[in-house]
């Protein structure tokens, strides 16, 4: 299939309520939030998701999570040596993975593993991720927790409680704002098809599919609307920026503190000659 011909911005609605979207390792899990208490997931966490709903889809996927893995390989160099055994030239290892891998082909990846034997090889994907920000700040709840069995048996003599305290963060509601692009002059040097392209409108639209856990169970994540411009040129009619802008987001009159999707004003600004495709989440 043709690479790419046409830029495509999109901007994602996702709403999160009594869940950890994503907790930050480094703070005890606590839900990520910017100095003024606006929620964050990072793009990071973004890129994880929709991976996973390639693997769904049945795309090979080559950074993959170790409870996903489904080719048996152990590490990313293992995965990259069996694909890319004998390959010594740059241009050519970079071809066959961005071939062989469409998570490669869309975000980009840096191979440099021991038994590249020095030969580091960078590619830069099309597809650009910005972390996802809420509308609001967000309230965060803090939860006690307890385990009324013992995790290990007790020894002679010990007269250990079976419970175990513990702490679980949540989101009581926010309305977190996702924001993309797709460069097609990146997306010709990767081989990044019209395809690929509908695999990840697919993949933003059914982000939180197969993703429930005890942070986040399911229903409690929901991909609102994802908002889709396919450009009439290479280049772009106008910069994602202003694409980008020009959905409004605004808490109804009256409403100091959002509990729900409806709670907000959510509009359109328009561009002249470029309309994007609306398309109801899952």
């Amino acid at each position: 299939m043709a690479t790419l011909q046409n830029k495509i911005d999109f901007v994602a609605l996702l709403s999160v309520t009594n869940a950890n979207c994503n907790g930050d390792p480094l703070d005890g899990n606590y839900p990520r939030t910017d100095y003024d208490g606006y929620g964050e997931i990072s793009d990071v966490c973004i890129k994880r998701k929709i991976r996973n709903r390639m693997q769904d889809l049945g795309k090979r996927v080559f950074v993959q999570s170790e409870e996903r893995c489904d080719d048996g390989f152990g590490s990313l160099s293992e995965r990259a040596s069996a694909e890319m055994k004998g390959i010594k030239d740059r241009d050519e290892y970079a071809k066959k993975a961005c071939e062989a891998w469409i998570d490669v082909r869309s975000f980009g990846q840096v191979f440099a593993f021991k038994d590249t034997k020095g030969l580091s090889v960078g590619v830069r994907g099309p597809v650009s991720i910005h972390q996802a920000v809420s509308v609001s700040p967000v309230e965060i709840q803090t939860l006690q927790i307890t385990k009324s069995v013992n995790g290990e048996k007790k020894g002679k003599g010990e007269n250990r409680a079976s419970d175990t305290m513990g702490t679980k963060h949540i989101v009581r509601f926010g309305l977190y704002v996702l924001k993309g692009s797709i460069n097609v002059q990146l997306a010709e040097k990767t081989g990044f098809t019209e395809e690929d392209a509908e695999v990840v409108k697919e993949c933003l639209r059914t982000l939180f599919v197969n993703d429930a856990s005890s942070a986040r169970p399911d229903g409690s994540m929901e991909v609102v609307k994802l908002f889709w411009w396919k450009h009439n040129c290479k280049d772009g009619q106008y910069s994602s920026a202003k694409v980008h802008r020009s959905v409004k987001i605004e808490a109804k009159d009256g409403c100091d503190t959002p509990r729900s999707v409806n709670d907000y004003e959510i509009s359109l600004e328009p561009l002249e000659g470029l309309d994007p495709e609306v398309i109801e989440g899952l």
